[in-house]
């Protein structure tokens, strides 16, 4: 039997998709490495996209999980204040892939990356038993060169979140439990889940009002403010780290999460808490700074506020639940 993809439709589909020249870049794919060329310090990260792992064909669509498997990365990106410029992309396809379903992905993801003018500089292919997709990006700080951090808070810092949460573990409920028909009962949880957009205007925002003195700390949250938070409040080379008094209002969560746990006999505010893969992003700031944050950038809230003792409260009653672990869930 013929394979339905090669190494050459491949390219030559995504070739279709995305543009080999940026600004950012003396020379793009086809050469052993690309060379990029920028003017200050670059921020890097990398994420994976596992079919049946962070995705189901059954009920993401090829559009869709081109788009979520950079979305994740970009929103990194957004974490660090800084302005995605371009991507790897390595992919494992099974050999017998359909060229029309790896059309419809190279299009979500390349209708992603347009949106932010970010380019993609190469990559690699292999085959694979199922999907297998790693992507790398880089992007340049904000216009006054601050990246951002995660560690930095300190005792009094007010503690801030841009974007809802619990909302995507709304979705990847409903979605497992009813496949796309979900979309009906929970439109904006299943999108959330199915087709996240990073907050890259905020965290811009965010980092170019910063005191490069005393920036404020920031993060996406990707494993849940359950899993999360600890590791904004554990700053590097202590050993212990700070505590946190957080303050989540039931009227603060998004309608479809109080609705889903309302239906499931949950706390709202737990399941907020637990929810991962929302991308938003937490952070804390000096008090001081808080107001202008608040004003510049819509949909920042507060959250509560830092404290010197370790342990974390919600809304005045201790919180120890341990939110997502990648291997726990294995």
């Amino acid at each position: 039997m013929t394979p339905l993809c090669s190494e050459d439709s491949v390219l030559a589909r995504l070739a279709r998709h995305f543009p080999d020249s940026h600004d950012s870049l003396l020379l793009g794919r086809g050469d052993d490495a690309a060379v990029i060329t920028v003017d200050s310090a670059l921020c890097v990260s990398s994420d994976l996209f596992l079919e049946d792992a962070h995705f189901r064909r059954g009920y993401f669509t090829p559009e869709e999980i081109g788009h979520k498997a950079l979305a994740v990365n970009i929103s990194d990106m957004a974490a660090c204040g800084a302005n995605p410029l371009g991507f790897t992309l390595c992919l494992g396809l099974p050999p017998l892939t359909d060229m029309a379903w790896l059309d419809a992905f190279f299009s979500g993801m390349a209708a992603l990356a347009r949106r932010y003018d970010c380019v993609l500089a190469g990559g690699d292919l292999a085959a694979c038993e199922r999907i297998y997709i790693a992507v790398t990006i880089w992007g340049k700080p904000a216009a006054n060169g601050l990246a951002l951090r995660r560690d930095g808070c300190r005792p009094g810092d007010i503690l801030f979140v841009v974007g809802p949460l619990g909302l995507a573990r709304v979705g990847l409920h409903a979605l497992e439990t009813r496949g796309r028909e979900a979309l009906d009962v929970w439109p904006d949880a299943c999108s959330a889940h199915l087709r996240p957009l990073p907050l890259i205007q905020a965290g811009l925002a965010i980092a170019r009002l910063a005191d490069t003195v005393r920036p404020p700390t920031l993060m996406d949250i990707s494993d849940g403010v359950a899993r999360d938070l600890p590791r904004l409040l554990q700053g590097k080379g202590t050993k212990r780290g700070l505590g946190a008094a957080l303050h989540l209002p039931r009227e603060a969560l998004h309608p479809e999460v109080c609705r889903f746990a309302a239906e499931q006999g949950k706390d709202p505010v737990m399941e907020a808490l637990l929810g991962g893969e929302d991308y938003a992003l937490l952070g804390a700031c000096a008090p001081e700074f808080f107001p202008k944050f608040q004003k510049a950038v819509q949909g920042l809230t507060s959250a509560g506020i830092v404290r010197e003792q370790p342990e974390i409260t919600v809304n005045g009653q201790p919180f120890r639940a341990a939110g997502f672990d990648h291997y726990a869930a294995v």
